[in-house]
């Protein structure tokens, strides 16, 4: 007879103390580091569990439980009493931690070594983090996680390669080896060979062709070398689709449980229980964090059904999804790819972003299904608090208008537990220099790590003491501020050497049990329309946009030689005013120049700083970021550091 299950013991194999100094931090004192390992047991055949696809088919233990196995890392007061008795979760984003580099301002990479400018540690979070993807390699202090393969279960599978050799978000799985062929890694060993087909397009929505001197060979089950096809007609940007029957499922679908399994020891257990010395517990509250794959994956854990623990209580009191738009995740599938996130170019059609889409249950008029993101935790009585956050670029490659729109194109009102907010004129991937000439315009420089912080303390005063959070801040299609791509290219001024996007991510209704997939009735997507300066309407405006420099778009085109025209990623793009009247003149751009805009650089500070109390006011904003963002402006232009 199979137990329940859930964390069977955990050891910690490293503590650094303290990892932090205190005096920094106030009341609060120093900080200590510990990382280690998870080991859980899963009973399948628990109602919790049964949804879990394959797990009923993974060996088991001698008491009927699935095992599996975590890394994990905890941040923590060196003394809990003076924290502020609040734990949260950062969802790892393919084994890495992005809470301490976008929310303190930490160097990125690696695990947490640097407190940055404290603003976890001076509130007193306590941040934990653990490995739930089953496919992250080892190394670079990548949290992994080990969970059972199926041997002998095979399936078709389908993975991309644009081999363009960026660096950025999706080429890590390609090895160049000239400048005719290069090495794709595939996430699950072959099969049968002569079940595998390669066929390649320069668009996505191009037809799938094998032209002349298109070539591979398989080098080892796991690798496909690629020659590029000699024809002419294909560049960099072009798009590689390897189609082969493969062998060996993970159980990747366990990564929820492994999540909730442990958020729940260390809320609940008194024993061995790092956060409960003494045997005394002294976290009261959990908050789910996680940005672009792992606020997919928050929402998706919540729709799952695995925001309520084995014992029936609730695991996260509130959870901040950031970048996550309308997508889920592709991780309990049976051959799962948990890193694919579909754009309007790269990894389109991979199912990650069927209904439902937002959080209110809904009825699907193409699908004729119904749902909802937080239907199964209202009906277990485990709702968790939710304010969700996207940026422009979202709309564009996320589809975030459906967060917002049922699938007639309607707006919809959200739940009591719902604060949904967009940052119009910001990118979803934080902006660094490129070194190919990939993006027809230069990079949009501005972040959204401001908004995350105030509305990360919003969550925790939300679920600590009741106070309501502030008010949605989204576009509408009642408020004209969410249109149709034409209306948007209409409302867009025409700049000199700027082409405005001729498509966005579009959506339609999707039949997986084949590959590719086949693709049938369209959704309405939306984006948001612009001013004068062709800057987004609507949702929060970044200070920058109520006292611009520039037009800050969220979206980017590739440039030539790369899929030209298509989007690039989900990358952001600026095209700076002229300085002077003269300029703009010779130029041809309708857009005032800063020499007519501001009579000085202090009159545009003080336009910045106006914009700036007011979402300090309304609490979308927190004073010591409005502070930092105008010391700046005081000193100079150049301020997109601050922020």
């Amino acid at each position: 007879m199979a137990t329940r299950g859930g964390v069977q013991r955990i050891e910690v194999t490293e503590r650094e103390t303290p990892v932090f100094g205190g005096a920094e931090f106030g009341a609060v004192g120093p900080y200590e580091r510990l990382h280690g390992t998870v080991f859980g047991e899963l009973d399948p055949t628990h109602p919790l569990n049964v949804g879990i696809i394959n797990l009923d088919r993974a060996a088991r233990n001698a008491h009927g439980n699935v095992e599996s196995q975590s890394d994990f890392r905890i941040l923590k007061p060196l003394d809990l009493a003076r924290g502020n008795g609040c734990m949260v979760y950062d969802v790892p984003n393919r084994g890495n931690q992005p809470i301490m580099p976008r929310l303190n301002g930490a160097p990125d990479g690696g695990h947490p070594q640097h407190p940055g400018n404290g603003f976890l540690m001076r509130l007193g979070f306590t941040v934990v983090w653990s490995g739930w993807q089953g496919d992250v390699p080892p190394g670079a202090d990548r949290l992994t996680a080990r969970f059972p393969t199926i041997p002998g279960i095979t399936g078709m599978v389908r993975e991309e390669f644009i081999a363009e050799a960026t660096g950025l978000l999706g080429d890590s799985n390609i090895q160049e080896l000239s400048e005719e062929r290069f090495v794709g890694t595939l996430v699950y060993p072959v099969a049968d060979p002569a079940s595998a087909t390669l066929t390649m397009r320069q668009r996505e929505a191009d037809p799938r062709v094998t032209p002349p001197g298109l070539a591979w060979r398989l080098i080892d089950d796991r690798h496909v070398e690629i020659t590029r096809p000699t024809a002419a007609g294909f560049d960099r940007g072009a798009i590689y689709e390897f189609i082969y029957r493969a062998r060996d499922p993970i159980v990747m679908g366990i990564g929820f449980a492994a999540i909730r399994d442990f958020v729940s020891f260390l809320r609940h257990a008194t024993k061995d229980n790092p956060l409960a010395p003494q045997e005394g517990l002294r976290i009261r509250h959990a908050l789910g964090f996680g940005i672009s794959q792992s606020g997919r994956v928050l929402r998706d854990l919540v729709h799952l059904g695995f925001n309520q623990d084995l014992a029936g209580r609730q695991v996260f009191d509130g959870i901040l999804p950031v970048v996550a738009g309308s997508r889920r995740t592709c991780v309990n599938w049976q051959f799962a790819q948990a890193g694919r996130y579909s754009r309007q170019h790269e990894d389109h059609s991979f199912g990650d972003d069927q209904f439902p889409f937002s959080y209110p249950t809904l009825r699907d008029l193409i699908s004729g299904r119904s749902g909802g993101i937080l239907q199964r935790a209202r009906d277990a009585d485990v709702c968790p608090k939710v304010l969700h956050l996207d940026t422009e670029s979202d709309f564009w490659q996320a589809r975030s208008s459906l967060i917002v729109t049922d699938t007639s194109g309607a707006d919809i009102a959200m739940p009591e537990e719902v604060r949904v907010f967009t940052v119009s004129g910001v990118p979803h991937a934080a902006f660094r220099p490129l070194t190919k000439p990939v993006m027809q315009l230069p990079g949009n420089r501005l972040g959204y790590g401001a908004f995350m912080r105030a509305l990360l303390v919003a969550l925790f005063e939300w679920v600590e003491r009741g106070t309501a959070p502030p008010d949605s801040r989204f576009p509408s299609r009642a408020a004209g501020t969410l249109v149709p791509l034409a209306e948007a290219r209409e409302a867009f001024p025409r700049l000199p050497n700027v082409n405005f996007p001729t498509a966005l991510n579009e959506l339609r209704l999707r039949d997986y049990s084949v590959e590719p997939p086949t693709e049938s009735t369209a959704y309405p997507v939306f984006v948001q329309s612009t001013d004068a300066d062709g800057n987004a309407l609507g949702g929060i405006r970044h200070p920058l946009l109520a006292a611009p420099l520039a037009t800050h778009a969220g979206w980017s085109l590739r440039a030539s030689g790369y899929g030209e025209g298509e989007l690039f990623t989900v990358q952001g793009s600026m095209i700076p005013f002229a300085e002077t009247e003269a300029e703009r003149h010779r130029a041809g751009d309708p857009r005032p120049s800063l020499e007519i805009r501001y009579a000085s650089r202090d009159a545009w500070a003080a336009r910045l700083a106006e914009a700036t109390d007011r979402l300090v006011a309304e609490r979308l904003m927190l004073t010591e970021d409005g502070d930092r963002l105008l010391a700046a402006a005081r000193e100079s232009w150049d301020v997109y550091q601050a922020l």
